[in-house]
């Protein structure tokens, strides 16, 4: 069955919208549009909920611009637990976030380690050098965690870099390469199919189940690129 019900809220369009995802899942979008201020809202619903959790809801997925709620569908109905999530709503602003970390990703990038690096730079009728410049002089937003367990969806680039993907997907891209796509950049924690364009790799391990927290990267993190050597990247490889 399809779920189409939706509440608006605001005079805005889509301030907050409830949205039916499934039979046991509810969605609340924050915004329209990727922002910072959009995804600081998202941040501040999932603290609250994180804090002062809701009987019955088994699962929390934040966006770039809402949270997916899972819920035990035997014990809850969406149309209760939106009416408990409005008053959580009515009191985000009085959240205060915690000061974000600030993470730096060494990467070495081009050559074999970064494939699309001169495309990207053709593309822009940029050189090489300045792609990397460009690159690493942004400090970026963890927006979100998803796509496969540690990968964070950072933005925004520079504008002089905003690429569109592959026309066609990699089977497989390395774990630690570092890539963009559209006006995002991120790491793949695994060897994976991919469609976004690498520059390079960080010798990092993104994501390790034997590490508390397994993810390096954090929902509101600040993250910063800084570019080493290949033989720094040999020498440090802890994927």
């Amino acid at each position: 069955m399809r779920y189409t019900h939706a509440a608006m809220r605001g005079s805005a369009k889509r301030q907050t919208q409830f949205q039916y995802a499934s039979d046991q899942s509810l969605v609340v979008y924050l915004g329209d549009a990727i922002s910072q201020e959009t995804n600081e809202k998202v941040r501040k619903l999932l603290l609250l909920l994180e804090a002062e959790p809701i009987p019955n809801v088994t699962n929390l997925h934040p966006g770039y611009c809402s949270v997916l709620v899972s819920f035990d569908g035997l014990r809850l109905r969406h149309e209760d637990l939106q009416e408990i999530l409005e008053t959580y709503l009515r009191r985000i602003a009085t959240i205060a976030l915690p000061r974000p970390r600030v993470v730096e990703i060494p990467v070495c990038y081009g050559g074999r380690l970064g494939p699309d690096l001169q495309d990207v730079a053709e593309l822009h009728g940029l050189t090489v050098a300045q792609v990397i410049e460009l690159h690493v002089s942004v400090e970026y937003l963890v927006y979100f965690l998803g796509f496969v367990p540690g990968f964070g969806y950072l933005g925004e680039l520079p504008e002089a870099l905003v690429t569109p993907r592959l026309a066609a997907p990699r089977r497989v891209v390395p774990a630690g390469s570092v890539a963009i796509a559209g006006n995002q950049t991120g790491v793949y924690p695994f060897a994976t199919p991919g469609g976004w364009r690498l520059l390079g790799q960080t010798p990092l391990a993104m994501f390790r189940a034997d590490r508390q927290p397994m993810s390096y990267l954090r929902i509101g993190d600040r993250v910063r690129f800084r570019a080493i050597s290949e033989e720094r990247f040999a020498a440090s490889v802890t994927l």
